[in-house]
């Protein structure tokens, strides 16, 4: 009975809030482009788009143990990723656009809103597609606007960190970017029922996070990666090195069934 009070307010609150994100995105965001220059229009935008995601990590209960010092403007942020959760868990730290798969743009009011906040769509397999994404996020750049990228390109478990796609580093390498390795990992009863795998649907799914009662994951920002004189593939494999070696020694550290990192790198 407990557990549905829980889910009935908590999907009031979630439901009040994606009115407000559809009011913020479809009304103040144009307003702010009318009445302010384009500098001043964006920092108001971005601003907004923390505060609400804020307010998503509250009414969803995560608790978060950061670590690790916060990227400069203008960073590449290159993550593990295990749910559509990890959006909200960084984004809400600083300002940035996120690279996300295109068929998060179909999803029920979160596609309008991920659109209307700048959100850069990558379509899997298709390489024209994958060069607008690049030069997209290429201009980005330009302007010191930081960037989020799941280079993976689809999600985990949590327990592994797969192959990254190279082509998401070349833009961050061609501005001489700041690339910044972010490690997550859910814990508690979130460790089995946060990660967005298999056949999952995002309603679902939303509406077994709001039963919890909270949403426990650390969230690492490691040591910048000096990228001089490297290509996009040695980089690569240096940020993937870097995240599944945080995660595994913290694993080892929890878990003494920690999987072997030799193994799991190769």
């Amino acid at each position: 009975m407990k557990s549905k009070i829980r889910l009935y307010y908590r999907l009031f609150l979630i439901i009040i809030l994606f009115i407000n994100g559809l009011i913020i995105a479809a009304g103040i965001f144009p307003a702010l482009s009318l009445l302010y220059s384009t500098g001043h229009a964006k920092t108001k935008r971005d601003a907004l788009k923390t505060l609400w995601l804020q307010w998503f990590s509250a009414i969803v209960k995560l608790q978060i143990a950061r670590d690790g010092e916060l990227p400069e403007q203008g960073a590449l942020l290159v993550s593990n990723h295990i749910s559509w959760l990890d959006i909200i868990v960084i984004g809400q730290y600083l300002p940035a656009y996120f690279v996300a798969k295109s068929d998060i743009s179909n999803w029920p009011v979160i596609g309008f809103l991920a659109r209307q906040g700048g959100t850069i769509f990558i379509r899997r397999g298709n390489k024209q597609h994958i060069k607008i994404t690049a030069e997209k996020m290429l201009w980005l750049l330009k302007q010191n606007s930081s960037i989020i990228a799941f280079p993976e390109g689809t999600t985990t478990k949590g327990d592994e960190v797969l192959h990254f796609h190279a082509s998401l580093f070349q833009p961050a390498l061609l501005t001489k970017s700041v690339i910044q390795p972010v490690a997550l990992q859910y814990q508690g009863t979130a460790k089995e029922h946060a990660p967005f795998v298999g056949d999952d649907d995002f309603v679902s799914h939303l509406l077994k996070m709001l039963t919890l009662d909270k949403i426990e994951v650390r969230l690492s920002f490691l040591p910048v990666i000096n990228s001089s004189g490297k290509d996009r593939h040695s980089v690569s494999l240096e940020t993937r090195a870097r995240i599944w070696e945080k995660i595994a020694g913290d694993l080892a550290a929890d878990n003494s069934d920690a999987p072997d990192l030799k193994s799991s790198q190769g």
